[in-house]
């Protein structure tokens, strides 16, 4: 992967509805030799696909909170129950695997705090091997979908 194709893959997480023209203008370009990279970099992996940022709040998401799971190590099979049972959780947004305590940083969007504790009380605790769930409030997002950088 060279520098222009850093470029194509900024310009399109800037804006992913680009048109093969206008993103061969911004990386200057010409269409065809645009079109076989940005094939290439969809070919190779470097792309994983296209999709609209929906604003939480407009659809009635207005609160969130990141939650801190520390697992139970019972076995080797604890961290996969775990995994596939949280990823069965549509209000978790976003969930890592992390060095260290805790083990999980999960990022759970509801509509309010009340959703927020029943969500927590009958699907987060539930969870299958977690020893504890700490939570902190998200006050407000200051980078939120930043591009990766060129290099």
């Amino acid at each position: 992967m060279d520098a222009l194709d850093r470029k194509i893959l900024t310009e399109l997480q800037i804006d992913g509805r680009l048109t093969i023209t206008e993103l061969a203008a911004r990386v200057k370009l010409s269409v065809s030799p645009c079109h076989r990279r940005l094939r290439d970099l969809e070919r190779e992996g470097a792309l994983r696909g296209y999709r609209a940022i929906v604003d939480p709040a407009a659809v009635g998401l207005n609160f969130e909170a990141l939650v801190f799971a520390t697992l139970r190590w019972e076995s080797p099979d604890t961290v996969t129950a775990f995994e596939e049972a949280v990823a069965a959780v549509p209000h978790v947004l976003q969930a890592q695997r992390l060095f260290g305590e805790p083990d999980y940083l999960l990022r759970v969007a509801t509509t309010d705090l009340a959703a927020f504790q029943e969500l927590y009380d009958q699907q987060l605790a539930r969870l299958p091997g977690v020893q504890r769930l700490t939570s902190t409030l998200v006050m407000k997002n200051v980078i939120d979908g930043r591009p990766l950088p060129e290099s």
